[in-house]
């Protein structure tokens, strides 16, 4: 049995080009996307044809939901069409939301029209999520509203400080000394440390001892450019690297942080300990996305080691 469509409208008291930049942006999206009670740990959003819409939802009790979408059809703060593939959190498929939004001049604010349709793959999970969507979605519109109205404010939030800590560990089947140059030599470290798909290399260039540095700098595909910049405190070859950054979006600095990498050998060959204590500013919602960005990292690190 095919659901019924889901139809629904919102108004909201802002221009047309304001909505539709909260839908247009990863780091927007990550702020509303889901219902009261749901973080989004990750958000991808490129707005173009054949352009990601790649959403992790976690629920409060940890457990996440993926959803892979992708933009069929971009007409600026006209129409977006966008195929939504959702799988579980061990990545099995569930549903399919044929999506579409369109934007209205409403007086002096916006009107927004969503039609969502199904195609139902693991009906016994799915049917119940999609029976629930009429209120997700409104849930989901009121975050929206909440972004709004904070992108609209103008005045810069007060100065805050939210701070986070996390801890990886991987074990790569790889002598020490071959982790230690993809960590500390730039061509290795190239091959890895890398920004998202379409990013474009601006800047970069490190020198690992104590006291050096290292600066990352990239545009992404929407034009947000992005600075990693460091410097090294402690570097004990082949077994340590402790080091601070700082994260710049846009010439706006969101984060500081400490990170320490130990590295110690295996029976098999190397394990590599990440432990980082961030702090998040000026109201910079991490929503746990360092953590799960360094996780890509650490298995992109296993995909170079065997290269």
């Amino acid at each position: 049995m095919t659901p019924a469509p889901l139809r629904l409208s919102r108004s909201f008291p802002a221009p047309r080009a304001l909505v539709f930049q909260a839908w247009s942006d990863g780091s927007h999206v990550q702020r509303w996307f889901g219902p009261v009670g749901v973080a989004v740990p990750h958000a991808r959003v490129e707005m173009r044809v054949g352009g990601p819409f790649e959403i992790c939802m976690r629920e409060a009790d940890g457990v996440e939901h993926w959803t892979n979408g992708v933009f069929l059809e971009v007409a600026p703060r006209e129409r977006v069409v966008i195929e939504m593939h959702v799988a579980s959190g061990a990545g099995a498929p569930l549903f399919t939301a044929h999506t579409v939004v369109t934007f209205h001049d409403e007086g002096a604010g916006t009107r927004v029209d969503i039609l969502q349709s199904y195609v139902l793959i693991d009906p016994v999970v799915a049917a119940p999520m999609v029976a629930g969507a009429p209120e997700g979605w409104r849930s989901t519109l009121d975050r929206l509203e909440m972004e709004i109205a904070r992108v609209g404010a103008g005045p810069a939030p007060a100065r805050t400080v939210a701070h986070g800590t996390f801890t990886l560990e991987r074990a790569y089947p790889a002598p020490a000394s071959r982790l230690w140059a993809a960590l500390t030599d730039l061509e290795a470290k190239s091959r890895w440390f890398i920004g998202p798909p379409g990013d474009v290399i601006i800047e970069r260039y490190m020198n690992v001892r104590g006291g050096g540095r290292e600066r990352l700098t990239g545009r992404m595909a929407n034009g947000v450019v992005h600075t990693f910049d460091a410097i090294y405190f402690d570097v004990v070859p082949e077994t340590r690297l402790v080091y601070a950054y700082e994260m710049i979006i846009d010439g706006v600095k969101i984060s500081a942080s400490l990170a320490t990498m130990e590295l110690t050998p295996t029976a098999d060959g190397v394990s590599l300990k990440v432990t980082e204590q961030g702090a998040f500013l000026d109201g910079y919602d991490d929503a746990g996305r360092r953590e799960s960005g360094t996780a890509w990292l650490l298995e992109a690190i296993g995909a170079s080691l065997a290269d």
